[in-house]
């Protein structure tokens, strides 16, 4: 829809909301210089139309009947676009809130439903020129605010251990289609652990690049400064070879930092871990929400990394234990401002932005805000009251004291190479029914971040494997490293995938 010119009645508004304190005359006088004022969009519209890209034709469909047990598929897909390349063969779901030009994307929510990207995310692209054959759009969580599977708009996704039970989130679509043997491969982005929760709760590798290291390019986003997207599989070799493909910069993403080199993260595993430090974080463990039987699979999982050459000490880092309520601060307040007021992409970076997807957004969810999932509204009213009253200043201050949190974390690294601690502090909870409340519904979203949030925060790398099973379901071991030693991460997960000799599969897959 074009700019519409403004009447005395628009620009009385804008004035009363700005306080202006404008009389009627003063507000005439104003229109003139206006309306010729924003000409400019007008003709910027005119450039852009001739400029923007069209969508290709690709065939799609929604799942059939009986097609779609997990719930786990938004979409089916079939697309290759090249014959040869390390992914050759390779079939992979990507989340439901990147583009795939040409193919719907929702990203969980129905303020985005019908809505169909002109082009394919950077990751979309590198991974179709690397030969993989793109399978379909995975469901994740409503606008991806969500740890558990229950919140999406075309409803919650089961857990392949355990049907009854939550795939994890937001990302839980991939993950379950990945851990049942659906694809090989996924995507999933991570925003306070949105790779590593549903890749922890099915028993998959999930790993959370640094920060900057994947294009975010083609995502939608929540907050920039905690926005990753990253791989997923069930091997560690996998999801080095999807990381390889994935990884390095694109021109388009401001996180990308100018000098950056993507290791060799293939080649990397074959130097095996022989030597390097692991340190067990004692913040990790013994949190207020753990499960004693979780701790306990991870310490088990940590013993049998000291059996394959590994040197193994537990290391103290209390700011871990403030990197949950900075997270609850930079992305509440940050996603209230940028992925809701300011329609995803926000403003004042000089990124590639779709602004299709942005007026698209922002006409559904001013049309009907009820459509907006209790996660959302929770942070909603949060962050709006917090802005509001205290106009940004705890996102401030808690964004001044994230490099501490990350100097902390490097203090750590000066005397190991990694650390290792639960990636969940409990096991997949029963998933809520539909008449669960909303209090049922917000505790079971967002109450297993402790661990992960913080690491989105200081962007360090990090990895969940399989640690083992406890009763029956999956239990993650994550596994952190300094930023950009991704390599050095998986080389360690490599390690400990030999010394289980393989990750279990759910019975059914």
């Amino acid at each position: 829809m074009s700019l519409p010119t403004p009447d005395h009645a628009a620009l009385s508004a804008v004035s009363a909301d700005y306080g202006f304190g404008m009389s009627a005359e003063e507000i005439d006088e104003y229109v003139p210089f206006v309306t010729g004022l924003l000409a400019s969009w007008r003709d910027i519209e005119k450039v852009y139309a001739a400029e923007k890209p069209v969508p290709p034709q690709r065939d799609w469909s929604f799942p059939a009947v009986g097609e779609n047990p997990l719930n786990a598929w938004y979409v089916h897909t079939e697309i290759t676009e090249q014959p040869d390349g390390p992914l050759t063969g390779r079939t992979v779901a990507i989340k439901d809130n990147t583009a795939v030009a040409g193919v719907p994307m929702t990203n969980g929510s129905a303020l985005l439903e019908g809505y169909v990207p002109a082009s394919d995310a950077t990751v979309v692209r590198r991974l179709l020129d690397a030969g993989a054959t793109i399978a379909g759009k995975a469901v994740c969580e409503d606008l991806c605010f969500s740890g558990a599977s229950i919140t999406a708009s075309t409803g919650p996704v089961s857990n392949p251990w355990d049907l009854t039970r939550s795939a994890g989130g937001s990302s839980s679509g991939s993950a379950a289609l990945v851990a049942s043997g659906a694809v090989d491969l996924a995507l999933g982005g991570d925003q306070g652990g949105s790779i590593r929760i549903p890749s922890s709760s099915c028993g998959i590798v999930g790993h959370k690049p640094t920060w900057g290291l994947v294009p975010y390019t083609g995502g939608f986003p929540i907050e920039a400064t905690l926005d990753h997207l990253g791989p997923m599989g069930r091997t560690v070799a996998d999801v080095a070879l999807m990381l390889q493909a994935i990884s390095g910069r694109d021109g388009f993403d401001p996180r990308q930092p100018n000098d950056l080199t993507p290791e060799d993260y293939v080649g990397a595993l074959e130097l095996g871990a022989d030597g390097l430090r692991v340190g067990i974080l004692r913040e990790g463990f013994g949190r207020p929400e753990s499960e004693l039987i979780v701790d306990d699979t991870v310490r088990d999982a940590i013993g049998l990394l000291d059996g394959a050459g590994l040197k193994i000490s537990e290391v103290s880092v209390p700011w871990h234990l403030a990197g949950m309520p900075m997270w609850n601060i930079i992305a509440v307040e940050g996603a209230t401002s940028q992925m809701i007021d300011t329609y995803g992409y926000g403003f004042n970076w000089k990124g590639l932005y779709d602004p299709e997807v942005m007026a698209y957004y922002g006409d559904l969810w001013h049309a009907d805000g009820s459509k907006f999932a209790p996660t959302v509204r929770n942070a909603l009213l949060a962050g709006k009251y917090a802005l509001s009253t205290t106009h940004g200043r705890y996102y401030a201050m808690a964004r001044n004291l994230a490099p501490k949190l990350t100097a902390a974390y490097d203090a750590a690294f000066a005397e190991v190479d990694v650390l290792v601690m639960p990636t969940l502090p409990m096991r997949p909870k029963l998933i809520a029914d539909s008449t669960a409340s909303t209090a049922a519904v917000l505790s079971d979203a967002l109450e297993m971040l402790g661990n992960t949030a913080p690491f989105d925060i200081t962007g360090h790398p990090a990895c969940t494997v399989p640690a083992g099973l406890a009763e029956g379901l999956p239990v993650g071991m994550m596994i952190v490293g300094r930023s950009f030693q991704d390599a050095t991460v998986l080389r360690v997960a490599r390690a400990f995938e030999q010394a289980v000799g393989g990750f279990p599969t759910p019975p059914a897959a």
